[in-house]
């Protein structure tokens, strides 16, 4: 969560200290890896994809508010709804303007203007800054289709993320609307708040013990993309040869894991700076919003997915 308050003079370039205390890891950990010095090796290639698109996501908002001269803090609630609602209240006795949320479900109309990144409760004071899930699908179910896969296997992201309902909503409506079969013997539930490859790898293990063919996975995001990448190539799978893997996010690892990973790319920095925008813009009192704001995904194609076997 992003506070947001006017400063009596220019606010410095994002710090390392927003960025950690955002993830909840430390200063060091972040300063190693966004230098990408010696000691950033023996850090998990996950945390360091964490670290980059929480850089790139605060640095949009970071960009736009060191424009208007204001200043922001960030504090982590770790989805806990009574810690968040006692930050709310506390930071709005100390003078803070507004507030910007990233994955995060408000339970309830807020004290302050508030945009919410990849929210989606429709409350009074709240503009919502989402995905637009609706295309992303449209994008990835059209490009397995070309492929000829027929047989797709699906991840349902955690409840407790803000994005899954929407996301899975957009990809069962477009799935009908082009013909693609949604079975559920091939839909997996991901029951884990992990932030690392375990969130897509023991889900994609009971799958395959199922033992019913597919040909292809759409995974909920990149890290889970790899999770199920590993799961796969255990049982003797190569990828994409037997299996497509598509992912969702575009993190930074993923052009550089092997295979690279065709994924939605969200537009983070576009985001965080469209939020920004908004609240500055509701907090002046220069213009009403909408509810919501979509913003549009992107494919991008890379060596995971390829066509199913025996299609050509």
């Amino acid at each position: 969560m992003v506070q947001v308050k006017r400063a009596s003079q220019k606010p410095q370039v994002i710090t390392l200290k927003a960025v950690a205390q955002h993830l909840g890891l430390t200063p060091g950990t972040v300063s190693a890896v966004l230098n990408d010095s010696p000691s950033a090796r023996s850090i998990p290639q996950e945390t360091k994809n964490r670290i980059h698109a929480a850089a790139k996501e605060l640095s949009g908002i970071e960009q736009y508010l060191r424009k208007r001269d204001y200043f922001f803090l960030t504090v982590v609630h770790r989805h806990d709804q009574a810690l968040l609602s006692r930050y709310s209240q506390l930071l709005s006795e100390r003078g803070v303007e507004g507030i910007i949320t990233v994955d995060t479900t408000v339970q309830e109309a807020p004290m302050l203007p508030t945009v919410a990144i990849a929210g989606h409760r429709k409350l009074k004071g709240v503009t919502n800054i989402v995905l637009d899930h609706g295309h992303a699908a449209v994008l990835a179910l059209n490009h397995l289709k070309d492929l000829h896969h027929e047989r797709i296997a699906f991840m349902k992201g955690n409840p407790i993320s803000s994005d899954s309902m929407d996301r899975w909503d957009a990809i069962c409506r477009v799935a009908a609307e082009i013909g693609i079969n949604i079975d559920p013997d091939l839909t997996m539930q991901i029951d884990t708040d992990d932030p690392t490859p375990m969130l897509g790898y023991p889900v994609t293990k009971r799958l395959l013990a199922r033992e019913k063919p597919f040909t292809a996975v759409f995974a909920y995001n990149d890290i889970s993309a790899i999770g199920a990448i590993r799961a796969l190539e255990e049982q003797g799978l190569r990828v994409p040869q037997d299996v497509s893997v598509l992912g969702f996010d575009d993190i930074p690892g993923a052009a550089f894991y092997k295979p690279s990973l065709t994924t939605v790319r969200q537009p983070l920095n576009r985001m965080g700076e469209v939020a920004a925008q908004t609240l500055l813009d509701r907090i002046e009192g220069k213009k009403e919003y909408p509810s919501e704001m979509a913003i549009e995904p992107e494919l991008v194609v890379r060596e995971s997915t390829a066509d199913a076997p025996g299609s050509c």
